[in-house]
């Protein structure tokens, strides 16, 4: 993954093997969280973003932001609480510029179909992340 920074916020996020020789204290903590995320430690991100888009997808992204870790809503479900149609909500998941740390695999079509992923990979990937966060919830409830 490439973590983009700007005015000491992550900006963007793309899935990529290129590698920034020069890694700032953002990027290291970034790169800390996605890592621990990916192990099934981390289930909420404390990092500080800039997302650049329309007020509206910065509000579609905010809600995707609240949706706890191992759930899922609905493209329906969201564009229902934002007066908005499901399309519009599958626009703005679709322009969000930071996946996994601005969470759109939680969105989901009607029925929990999966649906379209920006993220590399596309439909694989958002499966593969609702998969790991699934594992790591059930793993925690079994845990005495």
């Amino acid at each position: 993954m490439v973590i983009i920074t700007g005015n000491d916020a992550i900006t963007g996020l793309k899935w990529s093997a290129k590698v920034d020789p020069s890694p700032n204290p953002l990027l290291t903590e970034a790169g800390r969280q996605i890592e621990a995320y990916f192990r099934g430690e981390l289930q909420e991100f404390d990092l500080p973003l800039s997302p650049r888009g329309t007020p509206f997808q910065c509000e579609i992204w905010e809600h995707l932001i609240s949706i706890p870790y191992g759930n899922t809503m609905t493209y329906g479900s969201l564009s229902k609480r934002q007066r908005t149609s499901a399309r519009a909500v599958g626009g703005a998941c679709a322009a969000n510029p930071i996946p996994l740390i601005i969470p759109c695999h939680r969105i989901v079509g009607q029925n929990g179909q999966l649906t379209g992923y920006s993220g590399g990979g596309g439909i694989q990937t958002k499966n593969q992340l609702l998969l790991l966060e699934k594992r790591s919830v059930e793993e925690t409830r079994h845990t005495y």
